[in-house]
């Protein structure tokens, strides 16, 4: 028995010391998010707490020990801290937008932005499901522009506005008087600004993005894999960073200017492009956002990649996911008021 009891308490051990350097990997990537790690950092970190905890939860079953206990409960700790879809639970109690004319705010109507990759209606016509949210300016992704077309004539009924680059588009019920067009060939498939005139609110610069599609290669074990994240999260960074650039030339950002910044961005919300963000945007969803804001793959939506940002003389009060037949993502709809 005693050689039994020796392999159960090593196992015990070896478990415990591999949930340990395997936390020690993980805060360390998500904190740092070095592109040498863009592959583990893609994931959610829910899944390699998961993997952690099942650890310690084995050697708890093997060992009997304290420390297992200990050591689930930092993982809880470090996933409800690091898990960007905890951080709902900081607006506990706020209103998710409702099918309809928004619902005024203090007095004030909000402006609804919706934004979805319609996938150039591979999965059919999602005009219907984004007209029941009464979208003030719609954000296209994948889409033609006799699509950008069809769902603003829906929308408006003739009296709004559209435009549409590139696979990329916009529809507003407001008129658009001003569009600039990226004319690299490098990155005009990803960036379509336009400039809104809202009767109530002046112009609203509005910047729809479609970054560069994310590696798919998770085969871990394989260097291709880690060299084939790395470089496709710094061709995002330099797509961000070319997309602000923009911005900072053809209007007054940062500064005057109300911005709307938002689409597919193809990478979770713990990417380091929203550091490149954060000083001069909010995310609709982290200040206001309720449910689960995870938008793809539709069915099983474990990655935030489809986001709405915004200057702050915005205040978004309302934020949320919502799911379409008519799309291999899900929606984003936020209300926010402009100060």
């Amino acid at each position: 028995m005693r050689p039994t009891s020796n392999l159960t308490r090593r196992s015990g051990w070896l478990l415990v010391g591999a949930s340990l350097v395997l936390h020690f990997i993980t805060v360390v990537a998500y904190a740092r998010q070095p592109d040498l790690l863009a592959a583990f950092t893609v994931l959610p970190i829910w899944v390699w707490g998961g993997i952690g905890i099942l650890c310690s939860s084995f050697a708890f079953y093997f060992l009997r020990a304290p420390l297992s206990l200990v050591i689930t409960g930092v993982w809880v700790f470090t996933v409800l801290l690091g898990a960007d879809e905890a951080k709902v639970i900081a607006n506990i109690g706020a209103e998710a937008p409702e099918k309809g004319i928004p619902v005024p705010v203090d007095g004030k109507r909000p402006i609804r932005v919706l934004t979805l990759n319609v996938a150039q209606f591979r999965y059919g016509d999602p005009t219907e499901d984004i007209a029941a949210w009464e979208p003030d300016i719609v954000l296209l992704q994948e889409v033609r522009t006799n699509q950008v077309k069809t769902i603003a004539d829906r929308l408006y009924q003739g009296s709004g506005d559209f435009r549409g680059y590139a696979l990329n588009g916009v529809a507003s019920r407001w008129k658009i008087t001003r569009e600039v067009r990226n004319p690299n060939p490098k990155f005009r498939f990803f960036n379509h600004n336009v400039t809104v005139e809202s009767p109530e609110h002046g112009a609203i610069e509005v910047a729809n993005l479609h970054l560069s599609e994310a590696a798919t290669n998770m085969s871990l074990w394989k260097p291709s894999c880690w060299r084939d994240h790395r470089n496709n999260r710094r061709q995002r960074q330099v797509e961000t960073a070319v997309a602000l650039r923009i911005l900072e030339d053809t209007c007054a950002f940062p500064g005057a200017q109300p911005i709307i910044l938002g689409g597919d961005f193809n990478a979770p919300a713990t990417d380091p492009i929203q550091r490149q963000l954060h000083r001069d945007f909010d995310d609709a969803f982290t200040v206001a956002g309720t449910g689960w804001g995870n938008t793809y793959q539709r069915r099983i939506p474990v990655l935030r990649i489809d986001q709405i940002h915004t200057t702050r003389h915005f205040t978004p009060v309302r934020c949320r996911a919502v799911t379409t037949r008519h799309s291999d993502h899900r929606m984003v709809v936020a209300d926010l008021l402009l100060d």
